[in-house]
């Protein structure tokens, strides 16, 4: 792979319960453990970041087969959510993606949607390591 870019960020303090920040400052924050993990959940987590890059970077490797493939996603959206749970002895992630695409027929949003999971960096990095599941939510045959 050749790389194009390349995002450095930083934790310090407590990890979980601690803070980041991105070598150019656009990203700073405190980050907290969720209550359903034990901590206060009074700040940012990391499953939130990862749920926010997933979903901006899957619904572009959308648009961008869409366009390419001429179809019309009207307004489409993308939501994911990111799992956190024991797994053995440590714990494990899972993925599911809610996509709406009210401008285009189910059909052809379905072999989109199968199209971007084979594109987009996230899935690729993800595949074989954790579920993540994609579903179609809205369509304009719906």
């Amino acid at each position: 792979m050749e790389t194009l870019y390349t995002a450095r960020a930083t934790s310090s303090g407590s990890g979980r319960s601690g803070r980041v920040a991105t070598d150019d400052g656009r990203v700073e924050m405190d980050l907290a453990i969720q209550e359903e993990l034990g901590g206060t959940g009074d700040a940012a987590n990391p499953e939130q970041l990862f749920a926010a890059g997933y979903a901006a970077c899957f619904h572009s490797s959308l648009q961008a087969i869409a366009r390419k493939s001429k179809v019309d996603l009207g307004d489409s959206v993308v939501t994911a959510a990111v799992g956190i749970g024991k797994n053995g002895a440590g714990f494990g992630l899972d993925a599911a993606l809610e996509i709406s695409a009210p401008g285009a027929p189910r059909a052809a949003a379905e072999d989109l949607i199968a199209q971007a999971h084979e594109a987009c960096p996230y899935s690729n990095a993800t595949r074989g390591n954790i579920d993540v599941e994609t579903r179609l939510i809205e369509a304009s045959d719906d």
